[in-house]
This record gives C-alpha cells, structure tokens and sequence, in this order.
C-alpha cells in the first residue's frame, strides 16, 4: 500500500524557488536578446526565421538560454550593485562577521527564516529586472528604428521614458527591499538573543 505523499523539503523549495527566480529574470534577457537579432538582421531575415521560432527544438533553445542568461544577468546586476548594498548593509551591522551571525541567528526560527528567503527572492528579482528593463529599452528602440512604420517618434519617445521609468522603479524597489530586510534582521536577532529577566527569588523560600 503507498504511504502518504511526503512533504517538500526546505532545500527542495528553496532550489524550486531558486530556478523560478533566475527564469524569471533570465525570459527578460532573452527577450533583450530577440530584439537585438532583430534589430541586427533586418525585417527580410526576420521574416524568414519566424516560423522556426515556433518550433519545439526552438521553445527548448529559448527555455534553457533564459535559465542560462537568468544566472549571468544576476550575478552581473549583484556585483554592480554590491557596492551599494554594503552602504546600506553598514547602517546596521558593523561587521560582515555581525552580518553572518545575525543570518545564523535568524536560521533558529523556522518562520522568520522563511519570511527572510521570501524578501530576499523579491530583492534578487527586482535586482535583476533593473538591468533588464534597461537593456529591453535599449534594444526595442534599436529595433523600432530598424523598422519603418507610422509614428515612429512618438512610439520610440514612449518606449524610452517607460523603459527609464520602470528601470528607476525596480531599481527603488531594490533598495527599499534591501534596506528593509537589513533592519528587520537587525532588529529580530537583536529581541533573539536578548536574555530574559531572571525572576528573584524571595529568601528561604524552596524552589519548584
């Protein structure tokens, strides 16, 4: 007889989420991507690769390229950043050492942790999408100026300041995330190890 279905495990949904997150970020870099070629190549050319496009071999391409250009793209917007995010950082801990030790801390509290995991993939992806909104408006106004079409000045003038707009909105989102999540693992680690007041006890009285 088949015993009950198991649980998913921690690490398993903390890798699930993982690759969530880089796909995620990864389907905007390939969009990039596409409209680069696209810009590159021409409408004659582009014309004649779009039926492969809906390929299965093409879907599977596109599918594991984005995982592959989701890892590039956030270990790249990490390490432009990562100057910034250690500023923030020093606002509360003094220390990368007092940073671990909180982290560790807060691993204690199974739900805590998990509401840290949860800030931390919203950071992760806003962090990414930063540089994704900024290269998808660099590449859609490469190819709306390959392309001949009505109003052109008028559609290239919007896709840039919505594309800037949105660049500056994921990149605030970051930052708010990120400053959040330092003082609110300052804060609970600090309640955490804070040691609660030992009841005196009255003379000659026999303990419990």
């Amino acid at each position: 007889m088949t015993g009950p279905t198991q649980p998913e495990t921690p690490a398993l949904a903390a890798a699930t989420a993982m690759f969530v997150e880089v796909l995620v970020i990864g389907i905007g870099a390939l969009t990039a991507a596409v409209l680069l070629l696209v810009a590159l190549i021409g409408p004659a050319t582009t014309a004649k690769l779009s039926p492969i496009a809906g390929s299965s071999a093409a879907t599977g391409a596109a599918l594991a390229g984005a995982y592959a250009l989701g890892i590039l793209i956030d270990r790249a917007a990490d390490a432009a950043l990562t100057p910034h995010r250690r500023r923030l950082r020093t606002r509360f801990f003094a220390s990368n050492a007092a940073y671990a030790q909180a982290r560790l801390r807060l691993a204690d509290v199974p739900a805590l942790a998990a509401r840290a995991d949860y800030a931390r993939s919203r950071m992760r992806i806003c962090r990414g999408w930063t540089f994704n909104t900024l290269t998808l408006t660099l590449t859609a106004d490469l190819a709306i100026l390959r392309y001949s079409f009505a109003h052109r000045p008028l559609i290239l003038c919007t896709i840039t300041a919505l594309g800037l707009a949105t660049t500056f909105g994921f990149y605030r989102s970051w930052r708010a995330l990120t400053e959040t999540s330092y003082r609110k693992l300052a804060e609970q680690t600090t309640t955490l190890t804070a040691s609660p007041p030992v009841p005196t006890q009255m003379s000659g009285s026999a303990p419990s």
